[in-house]
């Protein structure tokens, strides 16, 4: 299990609470990973998470600049009277590059990439770069937000990976079985792991690729 950064810090001894949000279903687009939206139903999944998510009292809410991120935390971010603060850094990890490869040969990819975290599919990120890049931001998180409950809009690799760099259990396997949307509830003390759990609610699950 890893911590999330050098302590540096010890006095940061309180509990924080993340929760991980995925984004809901996104029609697949290529080359529109920025702009695409919700699809109609990944609208409707996004009301009904931030119904389930509004007795959480989350006081902070920062996302993944693509829009479908964005529009996912959006109805839970207007409930609690919050803006979201975007951070690049947390976007999705891009396995095709400019071809598209289709159903299969992206799977096949994907599976490749969590199996050799160095592994860079042309044009794409390796999961190790992926994750180098995301966690710095939930480091910075946990030092300015100590003791809050943070919502974080997010995408299925980038939470994969940055669950596993904690449990390796979060692994492939687990990417597969994601929802969207998907939230995990993870809990940190001080700047340490303590463990995460998913929050389950009334809804539908999409297995259209819409990552």
């Amino acid at each position: 299990m890893l911590n999330i950064a050098d302590r540096g810090a010890d006095d940061i001894d309180t509990e924080t609470v993340l929760y991980f949000v995925r984004h809901a279903h996104s029609k697949y687009e290529h080359g529109r990973e920025l702009e695409r939206g919700l699809s109609d139903s990944g609208k409707a999944e996004a009301m009904a998470a931030c119904r389930r998510l509004e007795k959480e009292k989350i006081e902070v809410f920062v996302s993944s600049p693509y829009q479908r991120a964005v529009e996912t935390l959006a109805p839970l971010a207007e409930y609690a009277a919050k803006t979201i603060k975007l951070y690049d850094a947390l976007h999705e990890r891009l396995v095709s590059g400019e071809q598209d490869l289709g159903p299969e040969r992206f799977a096949e990819a994907k599976r490749r990439c969590y199996e050799d975290p160095d592994y860079c599919p042309p044009g794409g990120e390796s999961s190790r770069q992926a994750r180098s890049r995301a966690l710095p931001v939930i480091g910075q998180l946990l030092r300015e937000h100590a003791g809050k409950r943070i919502a974080v809009g997010t995408h299925g690799d980038v939470l994969t990976l940055m669950l596993g760099s904690w449990d390796p259990q979060y692994d492939y396997s687990f990417w597969q079985q994601l929802s969207m949307p998907d939230v995990y509830r993870v809990r940190f003390d001080g700047m340490a792991f303590a463990g995460a759990e998913r929050i389950r609610y009334n809804s539908s699950v999409s297995l259209e690729r819409g990552d």
